[in-house]
């Protein structure tokens, strides 16, 4: 299955990208208005995001997302044959920032939250930095699926560290430099042993994880963010947010993050990742306090 299905992938990413485009636009019409995959998520969440919008505003932003989101697919799958001179063309970022810590000997931490086209930056990292560079994924429950992305995702070189197996997976990294990618805005899946802070006029779990390895190393922490700047061009805006984390209090590494993460999701919304459930779980006073039991 495995096979068929890169064969597949592999003589369609040979069409232009013109032509690519014109099918997105058929399957973000199937996908939208035929199967309406995860339209009531999709929906309710940029309501959720977005109390001031009007219904038909809501509407309006949910149909870019899905054009965003059909896009990245093909664009994802245009990887397999894409040169590299034209992702650089296609895809602008400054990795000078990375350079410099590389030079001065430290590892470090990239934070990214669900943006399009994620896919397309793993490439442009993977080429353009010194460092071993890290990702950090969850695996798809497809085998087929997930062994075709890894595929995409190691092809120039990407060292793949799967989320739920990251202690393992880190092990023989401790002691090297390295550039660590995560997509802080995963959604934990405990709500206890989290951070919680107001995202998007919700109160939202974020993992602790990202901000206790950079304290613990010290590991300096580059916020990134992906605009759109129109179809088939990006940028890539990289921010050093902290050069030394252990002097930072505890908590301040993800605060800064989701208020950097939320910021840019309202210049940009429709290139967030809407049709994910962020908001499984629900808030409780009593995770605030010190002494409840899923804090310590």
């Amino acid at each position: 299955m495995y096979y068929i299905l890169l064969a597949f992938c592999y003589g369609f990413s040979l069409l232009p990208l013109w032509l690519l485009y014109f099918i997105s636009d058929g399957l973000c019409f199937l996908v939208y208005n035929v199967i309406g995959y995860r339209r009531k998520v999709v929906i309710g969440n940029l309501k959720q995001a977005f109390p001031e919008k009007t219904d038909r505003e809501i509407r309006v932003l949910a149909k870019k997302y899905y054009r965003n989101l059909t896009d990245m697919m093909v664009e994802t799958i245009k990887l397999l044959t894409m040169s590299k001179r034209s992702l650089r063309k296609r895809f602008i970022c400054d990795l000078s920032i990375f350079q410099k810590l590389y030079d001065e000997g430290r590892s470090c931490q990239l934070h990214l939250g669900h943006n399009f086209n994620w896919e397309w930056a793993n490439m442009i990292c993977s080429q353009g930095v010194q460092f071993p560079f890290l990702v950090v994924f969850m695996p798809i429950t497809n085998k087929a699926v997930n062994r075709m992305f890894l595929h995409f995702r190691e092809k120039l070189g990407t060292k793949l560290i799967p989320a739920n197996d990251m202690r393992n997976g880190m092990a023989p990294w401790i002691g090297k430099q390295y550039l660590l990618a995560l997509v802080a805005d995963q959604n934990p899946g405990n709500p206890r042993r989290c951070y919680w802070y107001p995202f998007l006029n919700k109160m939202t779990a974020f993992y602790k994880g990202p901000e206790m390895s950079a304290r613990r190393y010290n590991i300096p922490v580059v916020f990134g963010n992906i605009r759109k700047l129109k179809r088939g061009y990006y940028e890539a805006t990289l921010t050093l947010a902290f050069e030394y984390p252990l002097n930072e209090p505890e908590g301040a590494i993800t605060e800064a993050f989701v208020k950097y993460l939320e910021n840019n999701i309202r210049e940009q919304p429709e290139v967030w990742v809407w049709s994910h459930r962020r908001w499984k779980h629900e808030y409780k006073l009593e995770y605030d306090d010190p002494a409840y039991e899923g804090n310590n």
